[in-house]
């Protein structure tokens, strides 16, 4: 049985994968800044500490598979100075703290899937309208592709140790108990179904499901390398989204126009990503042969939302 060691692993995306690696065999051993004991067969937990630069060395050696999906929330807090240099921060420091402990301790690690974003990408081309942003575009010149580059500029030199190293640009993850799609939900309860701005933003998502597959596919799968987009192969605009959220949970609903300005009020330099059209392309890892089990908007919604 082999054993995948989790940073980020108490986020929301890492509570998702430790249940899907145990229901597939896996050991979890989950990274903690505090002494965590679990009752659970197959799951333990270990220290780290990102500001010390420590990671318990047991727990590498014991690893056959590194996830990394550690770093601040980009969505929860507005973004003041010191709130866009701790997302930065807690990503590149992160990043190296890796790279520091697989140089430095014996390990049997032959695998790291690093987490980074579709923030990577700018908004919405004449090309990418028609292609999708493919994993070769440069990063955009903007916080985000900033932050996205030094991401995963932080753990670049792993590939250069032997260890194989598969980057996933991860779209809009969909779940209904955290990040956008949770907040589609809440006035869509009530039968308002509530687009920002224009609506006809696309939005590149991916049901948790998928992204869980995914990166054990990643993982275990040793034909692939680099960069990768982690998004579904039908992208969908704003407002097809947040009508289809509010017809699958209220039988009648009223659409809402929530104007530009209010969403920069509200949200301040964030809005530019709220607003932004972005589609990115998922052939590159249909490619290689992952397959997803919920490939369109309905289908994802129609899982998460049943009664």
């Amino acid at each position: 049985m082999q054993t995948v060691l989790i940073t980020g692993g108490t986020g929301m995306v890492g509570q998702a994968l430790t249940n899907y690696l145990i229901d597939n065999g896996y050991d979890v051993i989950v990274l903690s800044r505090s002494e965590k004991k679990s009752s659970r067969l197959h799951l333990s937990y270990a220290q780290w500490d990102i500001e010390k630069q420590y990671i318990d060395p047991e727990a590498l050696k014991l690893a056959d598979i590194i996830v990394h999906l550690a770093g601040e929330s980009v969505a929860t807090k507005r973004w003041t100075k010191k709130r866009k240099e701790e997302i930065v921060q807690s990503r590149v420091q992160s990043g190296a703290l890796l790279v520091k402990a697989l140089n430095e301790n014996e390990h049997n690690v032959k695998t790291v899937v690093s987490a980074s974003a579709i923030g990577w990408y700018g908004p919405d081309t004449a090309a990418s309208l028609i292609n999708g942003f493919k994993e070769t575009d440069t990063p955009d010149n903007s916080y985000l592709g900033a932050t996205c580059q030094q991401w995963e500029q932080s753990v670049a030199s792993i590939s250069n140790m032997g260890i194989r190293l598969v980057t996933l640009r991860i779209g809009i993850v969909f779940n209904k108990r955290g990040g956008a799609l949770a907040e589609f939900i809440k006035p869509a309860k009530f039968g308002l179904a509530t687009i920002l701005g224009p609506g006809t933003q696309i939005m590149s998502w991916i049901h948790q499901q998928d992204l869980c597959k995914m990166i054990l596919f990643a993982a275990t799968n040793e034909n692939i390398q680099g960069a990768y987009n982690a998004v579904a192969p039908m992208p969908a605009t704003n407002k097809q989204i947040v009508e289809l959220v509010a017809k699958k949970l209220f039988p009648f609903n009223i659409t809402l126009k929530v104007p530009e300005f209010v969403l920069k009020i509200m949200l301040g330099e964030m809005s530019i990503e709220v607003l932004k059209s972005a589609n990115v392309s998922s052939k590159k890892i249909q490619d290689a042969g992952f397959q997803f089990d919920y490939p369109t908007v309905d289908e994802a919604l129609s899982q998460l939302l049943k009664k």
